[in-house]
Formats: C-alpha cells, sequence, structure tokens
C-alpha cells in the first residue's frame, strides 16, 4: 500500500528581539518545537558582525524565538585591535533573574598599557557586568547588548582606569535558565 506523500511548508517565525519575521520549513508546525535558529545580525548593526542563536517555542499557531547565544564573529575583532594597542579578555558566568549566563566581555586599550592596568580594567568590568546581569532578565540583557547600551555604560565607567578604543560583549551565552 502507498503511502501518501507529505509535503514541507514554511511558516512564519517571529523575532521579537530584533522586531522581524523570518520563514521555517517544516512539516507540521509542531515539528518547529524546540528548533535553533542562527540569524546574521551584520546588516542590522550597522557592520558589527554578530550572529545570534535563538530557540524557537510553538504556542499554538504561532512561533516565538528566545535568544541563546550572541557571539561578535572573530575577524571584526581582528580588524579592531591595532598595533601598539593591547586587548583584555575575560570570561564569567553570572545569575541573571530568570537564567545562568556567561559573558565574555573583549576590551581594546588606545595605547599599550602594564599588565597591572590590564587586570585592574578585567576586574572592575567582570564587578560592573555581573551586578548590571543580576537586576536584569535575559530578554533585557539581550536587548541592551544589541542595543549597545551596556557596552557605552561600560566604556564609560572604565574609562576611569583607562580610555578604551572599544568595549563590546564577545559573547554572551544562555548557559542554564531557571524553572518557572
Amino acid at each position: 500500500m502507498a503511502q501518501a506523500k507529505r509535503k514541507k511548508r514554511f511558516f512564519n517565525v517571529e523575532i521579537p528581539l530584533i522586531k522581524k519575521t523570518t520563514q521555517l520549513q517544516a512539516y507540521e508546525i509542531k515539528e518547529l518545537d524546540k528548533r535553533f535558529i542562527k540569524y546574521d545580525l551584520t546588516r542590522i548593526l550597522k557592520g558589527k558582525a554578530t550572529i545570534i542563536t535563538l530557540k524557537t517555542k510553538v504556542n499554538g499557531e504561532e512561533v516565538l524565538t528566545f535568544p541563546k547565544e550572541m557571539r561578535l564573529l572573530p575577524y571584526y575583532l581582528r580588524r579592531m585591535v591595532r598595533r601598539g594597542t593591547n586587548y583584555v579578555e575575560d570570561s564569567f558566568s553570572t545569575e541573571s533573574k530568570d537564567s545562568q549566563i556567561r559573558i565574555k566581555p573583549f576590551l581594546v586599550t588606545r595605547r599599550k598599557v602594564s599588565r597591572e592596568v590590564r587586570k585592574t580594567l578585567r576586574n572592575k568590568a567582570r564587578e560592573e557586568l555581573i551586578l548590571w546581569a543580576k537586576e536584569s532578565s535575559t530578554e533585557k540583557i539581550f536587548d541592551e547588548t544589541l542595543k549597545g547600551k551596556i557596552q557605552r555604560e561600560l566604556s564609560i565607567k572604565l574609562k576611569k582606569i583607562y580610555p578604551l578604543s572599544l568595549c563590546e560583549i564577545r559573547v554572551l551565552n544562555v548557559e542554564k535558565e531557571k524553572k518557572k
């Protein structure tokens, strides 16, 4: 007995973080649940090479997405680090209101600086980012990072230690979501 052929269809997927919709292909809308989407934000962010990973959730007849990870591409960062400058990296895990997130800041100084200044910049950035994450939800954290709000505020606070030519969040990753 022959089986009936099923045909894949396109379903609209809402991405509220960037106020866009995209389409995913599947046989039924139920198959789109817990699927991951990688979305390139380079054009939206005017050349800041960024990839965002989103997780889908089916709610009735609509498919919503929630951010899981956002990362700056390495070629963008290599372009920003000039000769005669230092860069400072860090990686730490912290709690937000509704999840556990990993933040990797990336700071570039204007000139070469001592190890002590780099250490102070790293520690102050970590301290400020942990305080900021504790009082924010995951959605707000991703939104403010995309808009560059937290980077500007962090750069202004770190300027008192040493002026920076670049202050970015290299990777923002949701490690574990808290149960509701």
